[in-house]
């Protein structure tokens, strides 16, 4: 176990997934978290199946792992709650704004306090419940998820709630510096909405270049051709070319005349260019086409359980034990001091 946070104490008051998560990884790093649940426990816990031997969803431990977890009533263990609060470093809450004062009263202001909502503690929907799933539609990033015959999906994960999760710990992280300099301890508002807004990256930002709406492209990339998954005889994988010599490269290897020599042309002939690569690519198997274009970025298209056996995971030692359960591990790495 990374160390890095060995003696700072970590209060979890958050539910579901983004506050839980965000508190994993402090524990992933040393950090002394101790989780509050309701006596009847986090929601997730019932989010299944598949189910623990004790019960519990897989879920729940996927972002609670290395916790100590206590079970309170927040209306009527006001004392024990507050008791804890001042013996923590960091508290973690995702309740709607000035809610979790309105139940056990005010917060001190000896604790890095991260607020963790919808929509944020200011603003015309901040008093709004937020959801990844809503959240994944409300921010646009459905309307470019998904093929262009088809309909917009959802991330296969709740997207929104892990980047924030990872959002708030890198604020806390800096909290938690920035209180060893100062002895100022801050009160952080993050919320689902920024972060997914924030994460749309190239595509939000393309969108202000252009005025336009970027659309479905299923898995191509709106400003690389060709960076998309193509059908081999035995599944599908990714040709992801970056570079112009990567395309002249990819047009020797596959046989065929190179009629787009620039990213552009090959953007604007985009079906034309994804037609002729299926079309060299489409009776190979996986194995061989990415051993063809070697040197090309190629890969296949894993199932979960392929990728959990591949063998660069294996040698990182991706999956863990908690509590005598396999978990997926911290990529957390610290590989030693330096001097």
């Amino acid at each position: 176990m990374n160390a890095v946070l060995n003696g700072v104490k970590v209060l979890d008051l958050s539910r579901i997934l983004a506050g839980p998560y965000c508190a994993q990884m402090l524990s992933d790093l040393g950090a002394d978290v101790t989780k509050v649940e309701a006596p009847w426990g986090d929601d997730t816990r019932g989010w299944g199946p598949p189910f623990l031997p004790d019960g519990n969803a897989a879920y729940h431990l996927s972002c609670n792992r290395g916790k100590e977890i206590v079970f309170h009533n927040l209306k009527e263990d006001k004392e024990a709650i507050q008791k804890l609060i001042s013996e923590s470093d960091v508290v973690i809450e995702n309740f709607r704004p000035g809610q979790l004062e309105r139940l056990i009263g005010p917060i001190s202001k000896d604790v890095i306090l991260c607020s963790i909502t919808g929509f944020g503690q200011s603003g015309p929907r901040s008093q709004e419940p937020g959801y990844d799933l809503a959240l994944q539609a409300m921010s646009g990033i459905m309307s470019i998820t998904g093929e262009p015959d088809g309909g917009p999906v959802k991330v296969g994960v709740a997207w929104i709630d892990i980047i924030t999760g990872l959002y708030a710990g890198n604020a806390i992280l800096a909290s938690l510096f920035h209180k060893e300099r100062t002895g100022i301890n801050n009160h952080l508002d993050i919320s689902l909405w920024d972060c997914a807004i924030a994460s749309l990256a190239n595509q939000g930002q393309n969108q202000i270049v252009s005025g336009e709406d970027p659309g479905l492209l299923g898995s191509g990339h709106p400003n690389l051709v060709p960076y998309q998954a193509f059908q081999a005889n035995d599944g599908w994988v990714v040709i992801a070319v970056g570079s112009d010599a990567q395309f002249e490269t990819l047009s020797i290897r596959l046989q065929f005349e190179n009629n787009w020599p620039s990213n552009q042309q090959r953007v604007d002939s985009r079906q034309a260019v994804a037609s002729l690569i299926q079309s060299k690519v489409g009776d190979k198997s996986r194995k061989e086409v990415c051993e063809l274009l070697d040197g090309i970025p190629t890969s296949p298209i894993n199932k979960i359980s392929e990728a959990l056996a591949d063998i660069q995971s294996i040698a990182r030692g991706v999956i863990g034990e908690w509590d005598g359960q396999p978990v997926l591990a911290s990529p957390l790495r610290f590989i030693s001091e330096r001097e």
